[in-house]
């Protein structure tokens, strides 16, 4: 690509302008008459066509495609692979669910008072989806620019629309394509929907996807704060439980949800054309600072889903919409010494993430709704919601723990044994997961006969899960340098599963009276005592600073010794 200015005595020079350059007129751009010989950076010399938008988008793909070493064969294969892995990843949650939805029991025939339908279930999951769905647009942008692509492109002289385009379309696109995914899984597998009725269910929700994504762009363009945009989701995720319990409380749940219409679609397809079109023309208004901090989150966010690091994806979004600065400011009266000032350090920045304490109270309303909905409220149904919303409830509260493994600094400056620190850090995880315990084992104990029983077993196993929380957060990153393992989504290393298994395999074997509990449906004094010997057990490995397990530990020390002996 040219650079647009002639050099003196300079032959090599002396050639046209690029076949794809425009005039200035037809990049877009607000250009103002200006005469080149009053600029002491240019001087007399002759002037080139500045290329348009498109062209440099075309040049820099040229550049990439000629330095990737990939040939077109190996693109489309990748193309193949990705698009058969979804494909097939959604065929198989689809029989999954639809197993699941023949194998409920039927819904009863005079609704029980109290109760919550499974239509109503639904569009509670589809409100908190879009809430979701919107939190997550304002944390990453939704329109950002990469860092190679913010340091050239944004300073040139073009107009940013055409630049733009193409990642102001991503973000709707990938949002349609996994909103109509939701909505048919929920659909055919919960509602058991076919036929027309299926694909406008589908289409309605890929269209109300892409209008979320887009109002999130129009607000961006129109310079609202992320961190706005990101508190509307999160207001509208914790409108979903509320929504449920009035439901339950008032017992005016629906028993069916109205079939979507064509012209239903057709409203939505306009609505979305005409927010394209919005977000289209105010694309050159969008600030750099703006479109940087998008893209910084989302390559950030896509970087970790590519290498498995959930810890990594939560900075992405916690950081997307992280206040600058805070009104109130807390004069930390719990710090007296060090273990009180890392307790409160903890609990300041769950105070301050507005994300986690949503998640918290979804994480409580998870087994509520297992609970009064006729068709889950069965073993399966109540043990995969006390295991999601126990799970959900101790990562939210373990931030403090996540972000000291990435800086541990503060922790070493602290005159605190390493086992001290974890065991410090499950204090508020641990918290957390007291009054989680409360509502949501509170629930199964009304589900199940004797709550005061539940609760007790509950209890006793708060300490696993807010070790499991801790020993999630300290755990180490995949070591990249083992052979690697070929996969739909790339290449991983070897060890991958077993590094993303720390901490879940706490909840998996020192909860075993718990789970046994729920599928026994009832609670003994052996299995309350059998659950604080576990939740000791869970503390002590949790407190280890080892980042191998005792089993690869001994023989690596044997390994050493025979090598000494060799």
């Amino acid at each position: 690509m040219s650079s647009g200015v002639r050099e003196p005595d300079d032959p090599d020079l002396d050639t046209d302008a690029d076949t794809d350059a425009v005039d200035l007129d037809e990049a877009g751009g607000d250009h103002d008459h200006h005469d080149d010989h009053d600029d002491p950076r240019v001087g007399d010399f002759e002037l080139g066509e500045v290329p348009s938008a498109r062209s440099i988008r075309r040049f820099t793909a040229r550049a990439a495609r000629s330095r990737a070493g990939a040939s077109v064969g190996s693109l489309l294969t990748d193309v193949y692979t990705a698009v058969t892995s979804v494909v097939i990843s959604v065929l198989i949650v689809l029989g999954v669910v639809q197993q699941l939805g023949e194998a409920l029991p039927p819904a009863p025939p005079v609704h029980a008072p109290g109760g919550l339908s499974l239509p109503a279930l639904v569009a509670v999951l589809l409100l908190a989806g879009v809430g979701a769905l919107l939190s997550t647009a304002g944390r990453l942008g939704p329109v950002g620019a990469e860092g190679p692509q913010a340091a050239w492109w944004l300073p040139l002289p073009v107009d940013r629309r055409g630049l733009l385009r193409p990642a102001a379309a991503r973000g709707p696109l990938v949002a349609a394509l996994a909103g109509g995914a939701v909505v048919v899984v929920l659909d055919a597998g919960l509602l058991a929907s076919g036929g027309g009725a299926l694909v406008r269910s589908g289409l309605l929700g890929a269209l109300v996807a892409a209008v979320v994504v887009l109002l999130a762009a129009v607000a961006q363009s129109r310079g609202v704060p992320r961190r706005r945009t990101a508190v509307v989701g999160d207001l509208v995720l914790v409108a979903a439980p509320v929504v449920a319990l009035v439901l339950v409380l008032t017992g005016r749940t629906p028993t069916s949800l109205p079939a979507p219409s064509w012209g239903a679609v057709a409203v939505a397809a306009v609505v979305a054309g005409l927010l394209a079109a919005l977000v289209d023309a105010r694309l050159g208004a969008l600030p750099g600072r703006t479109l940087r901090e998008g893209g910084s989150a989302a390559t950030q966010a896509v970087g970790a889903v590519v290498s498995l690091d959930s810890r990594e994806l939560g900075r992405a979004l916690t950081g997307g919409a992280a206040a600058s600065s805070h009104r109130r400011v807390s004069r930390l009266r719990t710090a007296r010494g060090p273990a009180t000032a890392l307790v409160t350090a903890d609990l300041v920045v769950l105070r301050r993430s507005l994300r986690h304490v949503v998640q918290l109270v979804v994480a409580a309303g998870l087994p509520v709704l297992a609970t009064v909905v006729p068709q889950l409220a069965s073993t399966v149904g109540v043990l995969v919601a006390v295991l999601v919303g126990g799970w959900m409830a101790a990562s939210a509260s373990a931030e403090g723990a996540r972000w000291a493994e990435m800086a541990p600094v503060v922790d070493r400056l602290l005159p605190l044994e390493a086992r001290t620190v974890r065991r410090l850090r499950m204090v508020v995880p641990g918290i957390a997961v007291l009054l989680w315990t409360v509502v949501a084992l509170g629930a199964v104990g009304v589900w199940a006969g004797a709550p005061v029983d539940w609760v007790l077993l509950g209890l006793a196993a708060v300490p696993v899960w807010a070790a499991a929380a801790v020993r999630a957060a300290y755990r180490p990153a995949p070591s990249w340098d083992k052979p690697l393992v070929a996969t739909p989504a790339g290449a991983l290393p070897t060890g991958v599963l077993q590094v993303v298994a720390r901490g879940p395999d706490l909840i998996a074997f020192c909860l075993l009276p718990l789970w046994i509990a729920i599928g026994l449906h009832t609670v003994t004094t052996v299995m309350v005592t059998a659950q604080v010997a576990l939740s000791a057990i869970a503390v002590t490995i949790a407190s280890s600073v080892h980042d191998k397990g005792w089993l690869e530990r001994m023989m690596e020390e044997q390994d050493e010794r025979k090598k000494a002996g060799a």
